[in-house]
């Protein structure tokens, strides 16, 4: 894909975002009502990865993206392969999700944050692709914040971006986290220079909080205009 395809489907995404309906209309009014009072910053002009494959946690990638859309952003569901990629709830597979670009078209220059859903068999599965290592590595290089939640920190271990911080996960990711130079902590949610970890879906109100607080305080655009790129 020629990088004018990408701006053009990321331009095509912003035009859908705007006229889209919420995703999740059956949701508890009182559960979208609190997570709104929360959600003041607006992300109007962002562009947000989600990096995800099969066995994607359900609510981890359908609720935090729900809530980047309701504060404006154009969220791109990214994964190693066309189509759809199916999710995993509790304890059998869930709903399918349709993947807006594949992980050989993307590049981390094309947008301003990542979000890392959790599920077991998906981050187990991204890393062990060094093309998402290398993505998610990258957002760390620009200095760019990311979410990570669950175990979206296994990438995060892989990628080696967490030696000196200080993150939560699923607890059985902390010795791994331990291992690779960060300090874990038992919190809903922990923030460190860009980077906002949780634990479990319980924890998504205030995770979508964090989140779309850092990647609103990050800069106006850090996305590259790589067509002025030779």
């Amino acid at each position: 894909m020629s990088e004018h395809k990408v701006r053009e489907h990321l331009e095509q995404a912003e035009r859908k975002q705007k006229k889209s309906k919420p995703r999740n209309p059956e949701r508890p009014q009182r559960e979208a009502k609190g997570e709104m009072k929360g959600e003041t910053k607006s992300l109007k002009g962002k562009h947000v990865a989600i990096l995800a494959t099969d066995g994607f946690e359900q609510s981890e990638l359908t609720d935090t993206r729900d809530a980047l859309d309701r504060a404006g952003a154009t969220t791109t569901v990214i994964a190693p392969h066309a189509g759809a990629i199916k999710g995993w709830q509790m304890k059998d597979w869930g709903d399918e999700v349709d993947v807006d670009l594949t992980l050989d078209k993307a590049h981390a220059d094309d947008y301003d944050a990542l979000l890392l859903p959790g599920g077991v068999l998906n981050p187990d599965k991204l890393r062990t692709d060094t093309s998402a290592v290398t993505f998610v590595r990258s957002f760390f290089e620009a200095e760019k914040p990311v979410a990570a939640i669950c175990h979206g920190p296994m990438m995060l271990i892989e990628a080696d971006v967490l030696h000196g911080r200080r993150v939560t996960s699923w607890p059985s990711l902390r010795t791994d986290i331990r291992n690779a130079g960060a300090q874990w902590s038992d919190e809903e949610v922990v923030v460190d220079r860009g980077l906002v970890t949780s634990r479990k879906p319980a924890d998504i109100p205030a995770f979508n909080r964090k989140m779309i607080q850092e990647f609103a305080e990050s800069a106006v655009s850090t996305r590259t205009d790589r067509s002025t790129i030779e």
